[in-house]
């Protein structure tokens, strides 16, 4: 197949467009790297198969990127609170103005299906326990996150209006947490955070009292729900939740880091964060139904390699 990923430097962007080259695809990455690395992209640039553009979807001449794609994930936007809060402009441009230029590429170009990455903050603070797609959410429209969790809503309402406009093939993805290698050291993810804080035997900082909740998904099962979301026939227009559904307040997760890092870190407590949200638990049974698709690995597991990975890259 021939693929066009955007955000491609991103976390989750080199994780796919990576085992999508060596499922033996030909891959198309855009990235500006505003918030992706160069790093997580050097091993694609050795691969053949693989071509970057650097350009921001928001500005560039889509006239750039040549050709039909069997698959278009559109991935590009910053992801984690200390990045949309740093670019709060460029991420509400990428989610609409962004968006509407890679779906009209994919119309021009005859391009057959498009995945894009919403999120699970598009459930905002949910009333509702777990999240199922049909879940309208509980968002502050003007609030501090509002940038990525209004910029997301829009994106999710744009392609579902070009799908009943112009019928092409679209599948939303709502990303729950993630985690896993090619994740940034101060991307202020509670993952990177606590395990960065552990093995320097800093303070290891929650927010508020800890007990809120995430449920949290290794970057490989995650790339395999995207990559099954992409290839799965006759789902267009299909809203899925990908996450793993088990569910951990941030106070275990702390301990659970301290320990397989084997740290003397202790814990501290921190004002919470404008509207961060108290719970968050992904219901997959659609993505079990119509993917087929389910998380494999642990989280004791994912933790080890994530913690094996920010030793060898930062310390």
């Amino acid at each position: 197949m021939r693929i066009l990923i955007t955000g491609v430097a991103g976390f989750i962007g080199s994780n796919l467009a990576q085992s999508l080259l060596d499922a033996g695809n030909s891959v198309v990455g855009v990235d500006n790297l505003l918030t992706g690395s160069s790093i997580n992209i050097e091993i694609l640039k050795a691969n053949n198969n693989f071509t970057y553009i650097q350009d921001d979807v928001v500005t560039m001449d889509m006239e750039r990127i040549t050709g039909t794609f069997d698959i278009i994930f559109h991935l590009a936007s910053p992801a984690s609170p200390v990045q949309y809060k740093k670019f709060p402009l460029e991420t509400l441009m990428v989610n609409s103005i962004g968006t509407k230029h890679v779906l009209d590429f994919m119309k021009k170009s005859g391009s057959k299906i498009f995945v894009i990455s919403s999120t699970s903050e598009v459930y905002g603070d949910p009333l509702e326990h777990p999240q199922t797609e049909s879940y309208w959410g509980n968002v502050n429209p003007v609030g501090v996150r509002s940038c990525y969790d209004e910029g997301k809503r829009f994106a999710e309402s744009l392609v579902m209006t070009y799908y009943r406009t112009h019928k092409l093939d679209v599948r939303i993805a709502r990303i729950f947490n993630t985690y896993g290698p090619n994740m940034e050291q101060n991307d202020g993810r509670v993952v990177s955070n606590f395990i960065m804080q552990s093995l320097q035997g800093q303070p290891v900082t929650i927010y508020s009292n800890g007990k809120q909740t995430r449920s949290f998904c290794y970057v490989s099962d995650m790339v395999q729900g995207l990559t099954s979301l992409g290839v799965t026939p006759n789902i267009a227009g299909e809203i899925i939740n990908i996450g793993n559904p088990n569910e951990m307040n941030m106070i275990d997760l702390a301990n659970k880091i301290i320990a397989l890092t084997g740290s003397s870190s202790k814990i501290v407590f921190n004002a919470i964060d404008g509207d961060d949200p108290q719970k968050r638990k992904p219901d997959i049974s659609k993505a079990k139904k119509l993917l087929g698709w389910k998380p494999q690995v642990t989280l004791d597991d994912g933790l080890q390699k994530t913690i094996t990975y920010f030793k060898e890259r930062f310390l």
